[in-house]
């Protein structure tokens, strides 16, 4: 049996440069909530382990001109202390306060959480409908990519070789924007979503919204845009007409399979009528965002 290695960098570039090297399976370790539970199951069996905590930019959460940044490594709890960032992005901290029990989330990071691409990421969603980018830093140097491009399938990513999620940014939002995030599960607590659902919705001055996206979760491979969705709240006052066309663009954009957590024609119901629910929150937020 080979030898695991576990390395702590305190650079990107050693980081990257452990990730590169090639030689076995590497893994990186945020928190480690689903790494070494996925080694603990033998679902995977790393050479190496890369521990990224101790990279100042990985953990750090910052204000900028246009918009909030704040590091792959930065744990839920983090974000949770963070009083500034929890009253300006309160739809992404909707999903990040699901992931997990308190004590996951004094190690799990949003970038574990996106990485780690599940279908039913909690903080995936909201983070789509909020405009997230991330930043990512490899052997050919940096790029940001939008939040939804990191995940392509069930536990695989757009990431290529040495490649690591240094940070996500956060655009600021036009005045009148209302953000939330809810899922459904089995159980209220310590469960994985059935169905999951972000939106983001900004109202004009005169009430009618001028802007919208939804993002789903946990009814495709990967977390999904609907288009038709946002479009039925754009140009309506968010009205009971707009949240039922909202409710049928939403199922009618699943793609889920069966489950024991749930077949695929309850995924789609759920869907429509958790969409709903998600944007009278989006939209009581919008509301007071124009006060």
């Amino acid at each position: 049996m080979t030898e695991m290695k576990y390395e702590v960098p305190t650079s990107l570039d050693d980081a990257v440069a452990l990730l590169a090297d090639g030689k076995g399976n590497a893994k990186v370790l945020a928190g480690g909530t689903d790494v070494l539970v996925q080694m603990h199951m033998d679902l995977i069996e790393p050479d190496l382990i890369v521990d990224i905590k101790n990279i100042s930019e990985l953990r750090q959460i910052t204000k900028e001109k246009d918009g909030y940044r704040f590091g792959a490594a930065v744990s839920g709890v983090e974000l949770m202390d963070h009083e500034d960032f929890c009253q300006t992005w309160p739809g992404i901290m909707d999903g990040v306060s699901l992931i997990g029990s308190l004590q996951v989330k004094g190690r799990a990071s949003v970038g574990g959480n996106v990485c780690n691409a599940s279908p039913a990421a909690d903080s995936v969603p909201a983070m789509i409908a909020a405009g997230a980018t991330a930043t990512i830093v490899g052997p050919k140097g940096k790029r940001d990519i939008p939040v939804e491009e990191i995940a392509t399938g069930p536990g695989q990513t757009s990431l290529e070789d040495g490649e690591i999620v240094v940070s996500f940014f956060l655009p600021n939002s036009a005045p009148g924007t209302g953000g939330a995030y809810q899922r459904f599960t089995p159980r209220t607590e310590m469960d994985i979503a059935v169905v999951g659902v972000g939106i983001s919705l900004t109202l004009g001055d005169d009430g009618v919204c001028s802007s919208a996206k939804v993002a789903l979760g946990a009814v495709a491979a990967t977390a999904l845009i609907a288009e038709a969705a946002a479009a039925a709240l754009v140009g309506t006052k968010v009205d009971k007409a707009a949240l039922d066309n909202l409710a049928a663009a939403a199922s009618a954009a699943c793609k889920p399979i069966d489950d024991k957590r749930g077949t695929k024609e309850y995924r789609i119901k759920v869907a429509g009528v958790l969409a709903r629910r998600v944007a009278l929150i989006a939209l009581e937020r919008a509301l007071g965002g124009k006060e």
